[in-house]
């Protein structure tokens, strides 16, 4: 398994990991400032489509959803069959989208992967003037349940010195409002957030984690199967997982 490479993970993908807070996917559609039933949108690195999903379930007037790992597509395609979402082969530096051809251009929990500035100009292409380009994450907020504290302590336990490549608490995103702001295609950026909270089977939530790809890429498939021993063994009996989720949410202006 390789860093970004998510083949052989969007079973789990697509049927554990939760959604995205829904008042700000309603922020972000309402500050495109078109009609919702007007606004075209391109969801680039769409994954299994669950951030797409919640674009087209909000009536806009057409969605596109752009992957480039098969598996990951194929799988989005399926779970969102008749839902008006087009599915194609494509990538943040190169969506393969006509110039001009959105007004909402997002990126979730993907943008940490891409060539920042190559993806930058090539949403700037896609968008039409003052169309809007959204990047957001969906971290846990661990420090409100001590069982989820201690469950990624272990990690660093397992592997002391663990640095994960995004968590949408760190890496990228510590620096993404000033990243934006220097652009000279892009203006009023602005951030927003919110919290939601989600309840998980145990089921539930040993799936979320076997499909994250970072972690098992750093700790190797031993130590990735000791933790998840680990976790199964501390939530056994449980009926659920209560965890806060913290949608975070960056946007920035065409010029």
């Amino acid at each position: 398994m390789k860093h970004g490479d998510f083949t052989g993970l969007a079973g789990d993908y697509a049927r554990f990991r939760p959604g995205y807070a829904p008042q700000v996917a309603t922020a972000i559609v309402s500050y495109v400032g078109r009609n919702v039933s007007d606004i075209d949108a391109a969801d680039i690195g769409a994954g299994t489509g669950i951030w797409t999903r919640m674009l087209a379930d909000r009536g806009l007037h057409s969605v596109v959803a752009i992957e480039p790992n098969d598996d990951m597509r194929a799988r989005g395609a399926e779970t969102s069959r008749g839902i008006g979402i087009a599915w194609r082969e494509g990538s943040a530096e190169a969506t393969g989208l006509p110039d001009a051809s959105a007004d909402l251009v997002s990126m979730a929990s993907s943008l940490h992967w891409a060539d920042f500035d190559k993806a930058c100009g090539e949403f700037h292409r896609v968008l039409r003037g003052g169309g809007v380009f959204a990047a957001l994450w969906n971290p846990r907020m661990i420090e409100t349940n001590p069982l989820l504290i201690e469950i990624e302590a272990r990690i660093t336990q397992l592997k002391p010195g663990i640095r994960r490549v995004s968590s949408g608490r760190s890496g990228l995103t510590e620096r993404l409002t000033e990243l934006l702001m220097a652009r000279p295609d892009f203006s009023e950026v602005l951030y927003l957030e919110g919290r939601h909270c989600v309840r998980q089977t145990p089921e539930q939530y040993l799936g979320a984690w076997r499909s994250v790809n970072d972690l098992q890429v750093q700790l190797g498939p031993e130590l990735f199967g000791e933790f998840l021993e680990f976790v199964e063994s501390k939530i056994e009996g449980r009926e659920s997982i209560e965890t806060t989720y913290l949608t975070r949410a960056w946007l920035a202006r065409r010029l």
